[in-house]
């Protein structure tokens, strides 16, 4: 597979870290691409690109199916989480802060105050892991046969330019959050409660795990019309942009009366 950015602001960057995870996951068991070659500033290719292994699957967006699926994510999560490399990756990165929150339109005020009033706090303590930093269903490959959409198994994990070092629960969030764009608030609420079954720890107190749950979940309020159209585009043409904030606001509502 070749991977080439055309006009891409941090190409290189992105290309670097990309190719530098692809080598940390030779050999650990992972399903990932192998590393071919990588010309991060294009001297040798026409643009910035990266070579890498193919792997076999395609990405899975669909209802049917989910509750075979959701397991599979969670212990394939857990063990991305147990790999300790020579070599760490960079801290996490979290850009999202209380003053760049975009509410949308007829959401629970005050439910959507009260989760911005838990990132103003500073983060909570927590044991580092490897984290893949965009684990969700479209960074992951299945085998689904035709007609047997609950014997789905996973073939390989994708995208690997964001890796980093961090808490267990943001990797966690963050695939919550999209399960619950996706297909429902309830999938969200789900993943953690998967992630645990599979053998995975998370926060020991609810007040830590919310901090992590709600800072992904209104990261994503930045990012609807940038998702959304990605999703139509692969089939799931009803997820609209309002359909898909009026699923946040769910979600970010739910998460409020569990945790909050």
């Amino acid at each position: 597979m070749l991977r080439t950015f055309v006009d891409v602001e941090h190409a290189e960057d992105w290309l670097s870290r990309e190719a530098d995870a692809l080598l940390l996951l030779t050999g650990t068991g992972v399903p990932a691409p192998t590393l071919v070659a990588v010309d991060p500033t294009a001297a040798h290719c026409e643009y910035p690109s990266l070579l890498m292994t193919h792997v076999a699957g395609r990405t899975v967006l669909d209802d049917e199916g989910l509750e075979a699926r959701v397991p599979l994510l969670a212990r394939q999560l857990v063990a991305i989480h147990a790999l300790r490399p020579a070599q760490r990756p960079r801290e996490y990165v979290a850009l999202t802060t209380a003053d760049t929150v975009v509410t949308p339109k007829s959401a629970d005020a005050a439910a959507w105050t009260a989760a911005i009033d838990v990132i103003r706090k500073p983060a909570p303590p927590y044991a580092g892991r490897f984290l893949h930093r965009d684990f969700q269903p479209g960074s992951v490959l299945f085998d689904v046969p035709p007609g047997q959409p609950a014997d789905a198994r996973i073939t390989g994990v994708v995208d690997w330019a964001a890796t980093s070092w961090g808490p267990a629960d943001l990797d966690v969030a963050h695939c919550s959050t999209v399960l619950a764009l996706l297909h429902g608030p309830a999938w969200g609420l789900r993943f953690p409660e998967a992630y645990e079954e599979a053998g995975g720890v998370l926060a020991a107190t609810a007040n830590e795990r919310l901090y992590w749950l709600v800072r992904d979940g209104l990261a994503s309020s930045e990012e609807v019309q940038q998702v959304t159209q990605p999703w139509r585009e692969a089939g799931r043409p009803e997820l609209t942009a309002r359909t898909v904030e009026e699923r946040l606001d769910a979600y970010v509502t739910a998460l409020m009366d569990a945790l909050g």
